[in-house]
């Protein structure tokens, strides 16, 4: 199921901090592995864009909009939710915020509270992490491959 995210809500549950001027490629980092483990699609939503900065990019697979100031992300949600109309079923939401939950319901998309989405997100990377440790397996013969090349190399120097 795709998700709608709720940027800067979902950031501080992550331990990172808003202050930080990289905070939001570091989640769109997270993003793009969740994307690359789970498969499904991600858009999502920071507000307070200065000016020249605002708009939508492609990171990878995840679609980040960069809403300018003055307006919000819970703003853009909304409006991203009311055009898709009757397909904003098959979406989930990932905020906290109760006016950004109000827009989900409303539009009838599936919410979770960010802490949830944090949990998922934990979860989805540590099996990554586990797998990719867990395929890592030489046979014998390929150790002494090794084990023969680097004494080899060790005898040159």
């Amino acid at each position: 199921m795709p998700y709608l995210i709720d940027g800067h809500n979902l950031i501080p549950k992550l331990g990172l901090h808003l202050e930080d001027p990289d905070d939001e490629m570091e989640l769109v980092r997270l993003l793009q592995d969740f994307v690359r483990i789970t498969r499904q699609q991600v858009e999502v939503y920071f507000d307070g864009a200065p000016a020249g900065q605002a708009g939508s990019r492609k990171f990878g697979s995840i679609k980040a909009h960069f809403v300018p100031k003055g307006q919000t992300a819970d703003r853009a949600i909304r409006r991203r939710l009311e055009n898709m109309e009757k397909s904003a079923k098959n979406w989930t939401v990932v905020s906290s915020d109760h006016e950004v939950q109000s827009s989900a319901r409303v539009n009838q998309a599936k919410f979770i509270r960010s802490e949830e989405f944090v949990k998922q997100l934990r979860i989805e990377l540590s099996k990554k992490t586990k797998q990719d440790n867990d395929n890592i397996h030489l046979s014998e013969h390929e150790v002494d491959e090794w084990l023969q090349l680097f004494q080899k190399k060790e005898k040159k120097e």
